[in-house]
C-alpha cells in the first residue's frame, strides 16, 4: 500500500500482495533493489538490538544511542536504492525524496535523542532507562518527546512524512514494485517503526519500570511486561498521526523543521543541559 492510500487490515494487504507477481522495468538493476530490500530490515533489527527489551538491551553498548542513529542512515539508504533499483522516473524521484526528508528532520531528531542521554550523563539505553526511576524523562523533556515521535514517523516514512512512497508518484520508490518486493518493503518499514518507537521507551519513558505512581510494581520481575505496555501506547501514537495528519509537502516540512523544530528541540537541550549543571 503506498502513502494515501485508503488503509487495509494487514491480512488483506498481505494476501493481495503474495498474489500479484513481481515486475521488471527495462532498464532495471534488480541486484540494487534487492540490496534496498535486505538493508531496511537488517537496519531495522539492528537497531532494535540496542533497546533494552525490560531490563538488559540484546547488546548493551556504551553508545547504543549513537548505532541506533547510524542505523537510521542506513534505512535512508534502503529505501533510496530501492527507488534506484527500476531505474524508473516515479521510482527515482520518491527515492530522491529521502534527501530532503532527512535533512529537515535529522537535526531535530539528534537534539531529541541526545537530551534524554544528556540528563543520564550516558549513551547507553539502559544507563538512560535506570536513569529515570524516580521521574520519567518525559514529564520534564515533553518538547523532546514529541520531537522524537516526529521523526520516528519520518524516519519509518510514515503518515505525513511518506512523500517517499507518495501516491502523488503512483508510489514513489515503490511505483514500479509489486508482489513480494512491495510486501517486504511494507514488512520492512512496519519493523523500523516497530524499532524507532521501541527506543522511545527507554529514552522517555523508564524502560521495563512501572510508572512512578503505582508504588509497588504490581507485575514484580516482569519489565519486559511494562516495556510491552509502553510499547503499545508509543506505536498506538504514531498510528493516529498516521490517521489525523496529511502527508506534507517536503519545502513545507522543511520550512516548519528548521524555524520551529529545530529552535525547539535546541531550548529543550539547553534547558536540560542547565539543569544538570545546576
Amino acid at each position: 500500500m503506498t502513502a494515501g492510500e485508503r488503509p487495509s487490515t494487514p491480512v488483506v494487504e498481505t494476501l493481495r500482495l503474495l498474489g500479484t507477481q513481481r515486475r521488471r522495468t527495462p532498464a532495471d538493476d534488480p541486484a540494487l533493489a534487492r540490496i534496498g530490500l535486505v538493508a531496511l530490515p537488517v537496519a531495522a533489527v539492528l537497531a532494535l538490538a540496542v533497546v533494552p527489551l525490560g531490563d538488559r538491551a540484546p547488546v548493551d553498548l556504551d553508545v547504543g544511542v549513537v548505532w541506533f542513529n547510524a542505523m537510521e542512515v542506513v534505512a535512508w539508504f534502503a529505501v533510496w536504492v530501492f527507488g534506484w533499483g527500476p531505474n524508473a522516473a516515479t521510482t527515482l524521484a520518491g527515492g530522491y525524496r529521502v534527501l530532503p526528508l532527512g535533512l529537515a528532520y535529522e537535526l531535530p531528531h539528534m537534539f531529541a535523542i541526545i537530551t534524554p542521554a544528556i540528563a543520564a550523563g550516558s549513551l547507553s539505553p539502559t544507563a538512560i532507562a535506570a536513569a529515570q526511576q524516580d521521574l520519567w524523562y518525559v514529564v520534564w523533556m515533553p518538547a523532546a518527546f514529541l520531537l522524537y515521535l516526529l521523526s520516528v514517523a519520518a524516519m519509518a516514512f510514515w503518515g505525513p512524512f511518506a512523500a517517499p512512497l507518495g501516491r502523488d508518484l503512483a508510489g514513489g520508490a515503490a511505483a514500479e514494485h509489486a508482489g513480494l518486493d512491495r510486501l517486504l518493503l511494507l514488512a520492512g518499514r512496519w519493523m523500523l517503526l516497530t524499532a524507532a518507537a521501541a527506543m522511545a521507551v527507554p529514552l522517555f519513558l523508564g524502560g521495563g519500570a512501572p510508572p512512578p505512581i503505582t508504588g509497588p510494581d504490581p507485575f514484580p520481575g516482569l519489565p519486559v511486561l511494562w516495556f510491552a505496555v509502553k510499547l503499545v501506547v508509543v506505536l498506538g501514537l504514531l498510528l493516529a498521526l498516521r490517521r489525523a495528519v496529511p502527508m506534507l509537502r517536503m519545502a513545507r516540512f522543511a520550512t516548519l523543521s528548521w524555524v520551529v523544530l529545530l529552535p525547539l528541540a535546541v531550548a529543550q537541550s539547553l534547558v536540560v543541559t542547565l539543569v544538570v549543571l545546576a
